[in-house]
């Protein structure tokens, strides 16, 4: 029905009114889901707004277009090979509903988009809301801005507020947007779930870590990502974001903010590409300690227990390394593992390293420079993510997706997004052309009903679904896999020892100089 809700009958249909106006919505599907696509939560950042926190959408008076999505924000990714428009006036979401009234309160999921901070957008199929809305929820995606347009941090740019942080401040200001105007589509602003994965699940673990995120949303998913730091250290001081957009100015002719916000995106985004082989937490323009959004290291607040109180749902797949060998320590043989390992973490613990990471052949060696990729990357910090969280009062839920099947070869990074969604695209990533089978279908059925119950009452657990225990201190996951059980945590010996290397909650910055030498590139996942 295109009627105007209004506040007698209640009645959800194609047209809502948010607080900048009407959006009109593609029509229900078969299992009775609206979709609206394209919906602006902030001005667009273009002009004198270019690395200034968002501002509110100006408001319009004709009824929007809201059945297609809006551009995706430029991307940083040299090379992007993904489909579709692009532009700097990015800042939209989109919302699938199956409620047929404004008053029901359906619970809110949120979805933050991967991509390292560098690419991606809502516009991937393996993300579309339809089948997560048709089991009961709101879901809610939106696109952010992205690398130098998104992270750019510089002392003229610190008059307001702290620079660097913009890309976030983006995610806050759609949080703002959906306490504001979710109920008009029939969801609760009082019952949002946070959720994302890779980066998305780093941006859940910092704006869980923020003061400027409480009360914005009140459960939390992250799949495959935490406290945003890696192969090279913690993420990036307030000091080292400013020296880099100071040198970044320096090479385009000592440009200044006034001169930068003149030129064109396209060639800002040219004169800062980022590559698989780059580190995205220390070698590009990503998420920063800018003493505003993030106060401080997001491990030292989970550490001293500063983070939201609110239950977390979290974890890693069984070869998180796969798309980013690009970053591994040197394997061509093993004793250029072994001289790697040494410099890394030292001749006193290399015996200790060898125990868990073997590298008695040149075999032995890729396949440990595999797992240490994987651990340093995604693994070890969704396993503290989730050990420190636990410490606290509020329930916390593991997982290990482990899952192989002719659909699913690896079980690699971003492998269980479609299983989450329920939309099981093509797993490009591992280069899978087969179809997927009742195996694959029915783990994504238990998935999906897993990450839904949770999105209700941060309980995962349900009619008819395997028991998923609440961590303790035995660390015990839940596997997704062919099996769906609890068991201790797989890896955690390793976790351990690179945990040890953790200072005051942060990898040591004396990895800043421990450098990577090129490898082979696998394809970007989203």
């Amino acid at each position: 029905m295109d009627a105007l809700t209004t506040s007698k009958t209640a009645e959800l249909g194609r047209l809502v009114r948010t607080q900048a106006g009407y959006v009109r919505g593609e029509a229900r599907d078969a299992n009775g889901v609206l979709a609206f696509k394209g919906i602006p939560y902030a001005a667009p950042p273009v002009g004198p707004l270019r690395w200034r926190a968002p501002q509110a959408p100006m408001p319009w008076h004709d009824v929007r277009d809201a059945s297609a999505f809006g551009a995706a924000c430029l991307s940083s990714l040299a090379n992007d090979p993904r489909p579709g428009p692009r532009s700097e006036d990015c800042l939209m979401l989109n919302v699938w509903t199956a409620a047929t009234a404004s008053d029901e309160k359906r619970p809110v999921m949120a979805w933050i988009h991967g991509g390292g901070f560098q690419f991606g957008s809502t516009a991937n199929p393996a993300t579309d809301g339809r089948p997560l809305a048709a089991k009961g929820v709101v879901v809610v995606s939106f696109n952010y801005r992205l690398g130098i347009l998104g992270f750019l941090a510089h002392p003229d740019l610190d008059t307001d507020a702290p620079s660097g942080n913009y890309g976030l401040q983006d995610q806050l200001a759609a949080l703002r947007w959906i306490r504001a105007n979710i109920a008009a589509f029939g969801g609760d602003p009082d019952n949002v779930t946070l959720f994302g994965e890779s980066a998305g699940a780093m941006a859940v673990g910092i704006l869980m870590a923020s003061p400027l995120a409480h009360g914005l949303f009140h459960k939390a998913i992250g799949q495959s990502g935490a406290f945003w730091d890696g192969r090279h250290g913690p993420l990036q001081s307030f000091d080292e974001a400013r020296a880099r957009g100071l040198a970044f100015a320096r090479r385009q002719d000592n440009a200044s903010i006034a001169a930068l916000r003149d030129m064109p995106a396209e060639q800002l985004i040219a004169a800062a590409p980022w590559s698989f082989a780059r580190d995205h937490v220390t070698e590009a323009f990503s998420p920063s300690i800018d003493r505003h959004v993030i106060p401080d290291a997001p491990a030292r607040r989970f550490l001293r227990g500063e983070q939201m109180q609110i239950p977390l749902l979290a974890g890693w797949n069984g070869a998180e390394g796969y798309p980013f060998m690009a970053r591994s320590l040197p394997a061509q043989s093993a004793q250029a593992f072994r001289a790697a390992a040494e410099a890394m973490f030292g001749p006193s613990r290399l015996a200790d390293f060898l125990k868990l990471y073997p590298a008695g052949t040149d075999a032995e060696a890729g396949e440990s420079a595999a797992a240490l990729t994987g651990d340093m990357v995604i693994s070890e910090q969704c396993w503290q993510w989730l050990r420190l969280h636990a410490a606290g009062r509020a329930p916390t839920y593991g997982y290990h997706f482990n899952h192989t099947s002719p659909y699913t070869p690896v079980a690699s990074h971003v492998t269980e997004i479609p299983f989450a969604f329920g939309t099981l695209t093509p797993q490009q990533i591992v280069g899978s052309t087969a179809p997927p089978a009742e195996e694959d279908r029915a783990l994504s059925r238990t998935m999906m009903d897993y990450w839904v119950n949770f999105a209700r009452r941060g309980n995962p657990n349900g009619p008819g679904l395997p028991f998923w225990p609440a961590r303790d201190e035995t660390g015990v996951v839940q596997i997704l896999g062919t099996t769906i059980a609890p068991r201790k945590t797989p890896q955690a010996d390793r976790f351990a020892f690179l945990g040890g290397f953790r200072e005051n909650g942060v990898l040591p910055m004396r990895w800043r100089k421990v450098r990577q030498t090129p490898a082979a590139i696998f394809s970007p996942p989203e």
